[in-house]
């Protein structure tokens, strides 16, 4: 994983729910268009996506991040923060940064983005471990933290080893997410 000094990397994980809000966050772009293929491409939407959420003052537990789609949970850590206009941002920016490299000036760049308040726990804990996993359910790698843009790898680093036992052990059978990229 790329570590970069200006970015606020998240401390380690509470897994717990958040009274101000958790939610579980899925993105596509445009027409499942592959615009982020590069892995410098990669970087910046991670690097993005880590600084805005500091910015607006959400907590991320989870991430994946891949050519054409993402997916993250976070919570609020204060009363002000607004999950839209964090989305908002990101994709603006992103969108901008991307035509600029691709000389695609006013190019749909993002379709849309769906949200899932969760305020059941074990739905989270087995949205946490959809999201840790993801690069492996689109068979980019066996071992999920072996892809650097999603935070397994950060997860087992940061969690104790009774966190990361539960999270993994959690079934995922059930969630039903919008991943058809």
């Amino acid at each position: 994983m790329i570590a970069d000094n200006n970015v606020n990397w998240p401390h380690a994980p509470l897994h717990k729910l958040s009274k101000l809000g958790t939610y579980f966050i899925t993105a596509g772009t445009y027409q499942k268009q592959h615009f982020f293929k590069e892995p410098h491409r990669l970087d910046v939407m991670q690097r993005g996506l880590l600084s805005l959420a500091f910015k607006y003052g959400w907590q991320l537990e989870a991430w994946a991040i891949f050519s054409n789609h993402y997916h993250f949970v976070a919570h609020s850590t204060n009363n002000n923060s607004s999950i839209v206009q964090l989305i908002n941002e990101y994709h603006t920016k992103l969108a901008i940064w991307i035509n600029q490299l691709d000389n695609a000036p006013g190019r749909q760049v993002w379709w849309n983005y769906w949200d899932v308040n969760l305020t059941y726990e074990k739905s989270y804990f087995a949205r946490l471990k959809y999201t840790h996993t993801n690069p492996v359910h689109h068979k980019i790698v066996a071992i999920a933290n072996q892809y650097p843009w999603c935070s397994a790898a950060w997860f087992e680093r940061t969690a104790t080893p009774s966190q990361v036992k539960t999270i993994y052990g959690f079934k995922i059978d059930k969630v039903n997410v919008i991943d058809d990229f």
